[in-house]
């Protein structure tokens, strides 16, 4: 397995849209095993999707643990996802490791349907809700070329610079530049 190096905005090409997966082998299950290594070497990744390395198909891997009372599906790779229903709107904060110097608020649907295949092309159909469901609009946005900066309502004053902090010899809170 390889960490892959990641797309970062302005590249342009993370406006591509990403081709249907159609053939199910042993290389798109290893390109699956680099992804998913690579979003474990990021900052706290829950999701990440095939576009954010330069490979333009319809993979998403997302890893959502559940909170507290709440329930996940956990750990899934998602081939050829496409919501298929969706319910309720709700404004979130959202980064991305692909825009790694700013987070944003965008409205998302709470609760959705998708359909998806996996890796060996089983068909699945799964029901989200939260913060799931959340990550899972995000990472398909990634296939349609979409990044969470083209959903903020507004740019002046719902995009907010991320802060980088030094691992030693900053003050707990303060700004690392």
């Amino acid at each position: 397995m390889a960490v892959l190096p990641l797309l970062t905005v302005p590249d342009a090409r993370l406006g591509q849209v990403s081709e249907p997966v159609v053939d199910f082998d042993a290389d798109l299950r290893r390109f699956a095993a680099d992804l998913e290594e690579t979003r474990l070497a990021g900052p706290a990744a829950v999701g990440i999707a095939a576009p954010q390395v330069g490979r333009f198909q319809r993979l998403i891997i997302i890893d959502v643990p559940p909170k507290k009372g709440g329930a996940t599906h956990g750990h899934l790779v998602l081939v050829n996802p496409e919501i298929v229903h969706w319910e309720g709107w709700e404004m979130g904060r959202e980064g991305c490791l692909s825009v790694p110097d700013y987070t944003g608020n965008v409205i998302r649907a709470t609760r959705l349907r998708l359909q998806a295949q996996t890796l060996d092309g089983t068909a699945r159909e799964l029901e989200m809700e939260g913060f799931e469901a959340r990550v899972a609009q995000h990472e398909i946005d990634h296939l349609d070329g979409l990044l969470f900066v083209d959903r903020v309502v507004s740019r002046r004053t719902d995009l907010f610079r991320r802060k980088v902090y030094r691992s030693r010899g900053c003050p707990a809170g303060s700004d690392g530049h």
